[in-house]
């Protein structure tokens, strides 16, 4: 059960202490407090956790500066979409609202390579209206002998670029807890000139410790991946982990399945499931159509294989795309052959454009069928 407090209720007031002297003679019952800071107001929910089936809303809705109560189901207690629950399915973060009906492009680099790249490609974002990106610094490799990203050494001059030319929020994978620090290290040094969207690589979907670490910060956000060989509910109760840890602000991303069936792509396409997690969870849905597919083959209608997935998510409601570009893709460290061109950016921008629009018609005709 989750008690959703009147807006801005201060822990010090007469009334908070008196709902948490009441809560605390609940028989096998324990809280949990979770405070989210806004630009206008601020919000306070407490869970209560064991046996609240013996609880009754009504009476629960009636104590000291509770404005609403949410019972929720067994699985995603935090995340998950519960009955008469109204609790947003956005968050902000930067000056970039993350929603379940907002569409951010992330385009960049696969892995930061060089500092000369790095500013080809944020420039050439700005030049496109973009304020999002990708820069891998750390990468989990599945050979011990291939490239694993410059780590702390390329932090400062990325986040010094990505300030000059106004990109705000850069999508960024962590293996290690002290990644974590050295990316908030960096962010200091330089002024935090930028954001940064912490990834969960599909590797480390289901490294509880990590997901723990990483949850228990609350400073920046996190876009954590779908397990590729584990069950899209065990990915999800992955995602629960960051939350039940106190970090809400959460995307889920969609990378595809590794099986031979999704033969020639590197991976199965999953992008159907974007309108299942929207349904199940409250968390904004990513799609990454260049580790679906893995490369740059296209069908006799001279569109590109990662144009094509893309276009589905996003016509099925997807609400971030994190995607490769290079300026040189023959000399990229990593993943050059599913890299896409600076020149193709306008093009995958446009593309993107008329998917999404067919979505909005789509929801449209949805709703006038539902009201009809």
């Amino acid at each position: 059960m989750i008690l959703i407090l009147v807006p801005d209720t201060r822990p010090d007031s007469p009334e908070y202490k008196q709902l948490l002297a009441h809560l605390a003679n609940f028989p096998g019952i324990t809280t949990r407090v979770h405070t989210e800071v806004g630009a206008e107001q601020t919000l306070t929910e407490i869970y209560l956790i064991g046996n609240t089936k013996v609880l009754s809303i009504e009476d629960v809705s009636a104590l000291p500066c509770v404005d609403r109560v949410v019972r929720v189901s067994e699985e995603y207690r935090v995340l998950g979409r519960h009955k008469n629950d109204d609790r947003p399915t956005y968050f902000d973060y930067n000056g970039v609202r993350f929603g379940q009906d907002t569409l951010n492009v992330f385009a960049g680099l696969c892995a930061v390579d060089t500092l000369e790249h790095v500013e080809i490609m944020i420039k050439t974002l700005r030049d496109h209206g973009q304020v999002c990106t990708r820069m891998g610094a750390y990468k989990p490799r599945t050979s011990p002998y291939s490239f694993q990203g410059h780590g702390k050494t390329c932090l400062p001059y990325v986040f010094d670029l990505a300030g000059k030319y106004g990109i705000k929020v850069i999508a960024m994978e962590i293996t290690h807890e002290s990644h974590l620090d050295e990316i908030r290290d960096a962010l200091y040094q330089t002024g935090n000139a930028t954001g940064v969207m912490l990834q969960i690589g599909t590797r480390n979907t289901q490294n509880f410790e990590l997901l723990k670490i990483v949850g228990r910060q609350q400073q920046l956000p996190v876009l954590i991946k779908r397990g590729f060989g584990i069950t899209l509910d065990e990915s999800l109760n992955a995602a629960e982990y960051l939350a039940s840890e106190g970090n809400r602000k959460v995307v889920f991303g969609l990378r595809g399945m590794k099986t031979n069936m999704g033969d020639p792509h590197r991976n199965f396409v999953d992008f159907s499931h974007v309108p299942v997690v929207k349904r199940l969870t409250r968390m904004p849905v990513c799609i990454d159509p260049s580790h679906s597919v893995g490369s740059r083959a296209s069908s006799p209608d001279g569109i590109l294989d990662i144009m094509h997935v893309t276009a589905q998510g996003v016509t099925a409601g997807a609400n971030m795309v994190l995607v490769d570009f290079h300026p040189a893709p023959s000399k990229a460290l990593v993943d050059g052959p599913q890299a896409l061109l600076m020149k193709e950016l306008p093009h995958f921008l446009e593309d993107i454009q008329i998917a999404r629009e067919a979505y909005e018609k789509r929801t449209a005709l949805a709703e006038r069928y539902r009201e009809a």
